[in-house]
């Protein structure tokens, strides 16, 4: 049986292992990614949730952040990640971590939910897209260091 919780601060090894799945081409620096954890653990703008089964081994990790916008007139919130372990697949967790995040973030008072994918995740854009979200627009960033 799956069940869905917030993270705690012993969850970050299981977490970045998921993490190690969404970002293969990149060698991810461990102690970065848990100082940026913790904090967003200790932040009231980002909530981490988890997805775990009945071995209690954590199979599907979602973030969002919130941040309060102009163009919203209120809270904007944004999917970070979103990461089912590829062996879990095909099962509804995904979906399941995606209902729960969006319930989360329409309780914190948020006008919209957002997120980005990269081009070549076209799996993941036909489950956004099967899920009511649109394409709207082009995101830009670069590198501040």
């Amino acid at each position: 049986m799956l069940s869905l919780r917030n993270c705690k601060k012993d969850d970050f090894d299981q977490v970045y292992f998921l993490l190690s799945q969404l970002w293969k081409q990149e060698t991810l620096p461990r102690d970065v990614l848990l100082n940026v954890y913790d904090r967003a653990l200790a932040s009231a703008l980002q909530t981490y949730v988890c997805a775990s089964n009945e071995d209690n081994q954590i199979v599907g990790f979602c973030s969002l952040s919130l941040k309060n916008n102009l163009w919203q007139g209120g809270y904007l919130a944004h999917i970070d990640e979103l990461i089912v372990d590829v062996k879990h697949r095909g099962q509804g967790i995904g979906g399941q971590l995606l209902d729960a995040i969006i319930k989360i973030a329409i309780a914190g008072g948020c006008r919209r939910i957002e997120l980005d994918s990269a081009f070549h995740r076209k799996e993941a854009h036909e489950f956004y897209a099967r899920r009511g979200f649109e394409k709207r627009a082009y995101l830009f960033s670069k590198c501040c260091g």
